[in-house]
């Protein structure tokens, strides 16, 4: 049995199996972990969709911030923008059911020292905070008022956590650190506004993985969201967004002896990166 992760596919389906080929991967025996950012952008989120909830008993998957937009649109919340490729999602005949499939998903999940989140993980979170935050907004996107907190999670705000947040600005922070980080302050203040390179990062600001907290964890974090960083591995972290819908690659992990796997996208060349 192998343990794999994979970074952001954003709906590059071609590309996903055939690194699910390259890697040997067996459905019946191996476990790989996604995440975050199924779909958007690329060309056929539908078929990853349909693929990763076929095979849920070895496909563990983490929101990302493309995921929860999707639910958000399906929900009559969010709009669609002009760069958004998901009309045949919302189309399909499956369509309820695979967003019930998503919004059962977590922002967080563990396997050993391994935890998985698709943007990472605030400075001043343990692995242990870590999942518990995932719980709670797991939960509300389970409630029956699941559409409230769709509505809600918009916007920049809180920017530092506290455990005395509640409601709405918890629950917002929670997301936006799961599924937007990047770069951070000292003292874990989000800056979720920035995408670029970390060399381009404004004067204040470092890597959410680099603040003085988050080198303190015991555990390795697994993420994704940052193409522009690029495949990172370190004892500390896992970073494996490379790009693929800009033109780059699809990377996995193995993470039973740390072998990496890279397929080459399909996707036009793009500077965005983004």
């Amino acid at each position: 049995m192998a343990i794999y992760a994979v970074g952001d596919i954003q709906g590059c389906a071609e590309e996903f199996f055939a690194l699910l080929a390259r890697v040997g991967f067996r459905p019946d025996e191996d476990t790989i972990y996604l995440v975050g950012d199924l779909v958007n952008r690329g060309p056929d989120s539908l078929s990853v969709l349909r693929w990763a909830q076929a095979h849920s008993g070895c496909a563990k998957v983490v929101l990302g911030n493309h995921d929860l937009h999707l639910l958000a649109i399906h929900a009559g919340i969010g709009k669609l923008k002009r760069s958004d490729t998901l009309q045949a999602v919302l189309d399909a005949p499956d369509a309820d059911e695979l967003m019930d499939w998503l919004r059962a998903q977590p922002l967080v999940r563990q396997w050993q020292r391994y935890v998985f989140v698709h943007a990472g993980l605030p400075p001043q979170w343990r692995a242990e905070d870590a999942r518990r935050c995932s719980d709670e907004v797991q939960h509300a996107l389970q409630s029956p008022s699941y559409r409230d907190l769709l509505a809600n999670m918009y916007g920049n705000e809180p920017r530092r956590w506290s455990d005395a947040l509640t409601g709405w600005e918890r629950l917002r922070f929670i997301i936006n650190a799961c599924t937007r980080m990047r770069v951070v302050e000292q003292d874990g203040t989000l800056d979720v506004a920035f995408k670029g390179e970390l060399t381009d990062a404004p004067a204040g600001l470092m890597a959410w993985f680099d603040a003085p907290r988050a080198k303190a964890r015991a555990e390795a974090v697994v993420t994704g969201h940052w193409s522009a960083l690029g495949l990172l591995v370190r004892d500390d972290l896992i970073a494996l967004d490379t790009g693929c819908v800009w033109g780059g690659s699809l990377t996995a992990i193995r993470l039973d002896d740390g072998a990496i796997f890279q397929e080459p996208s399909r996707q036009a060349k793009s500077t965005d990166w983004s």
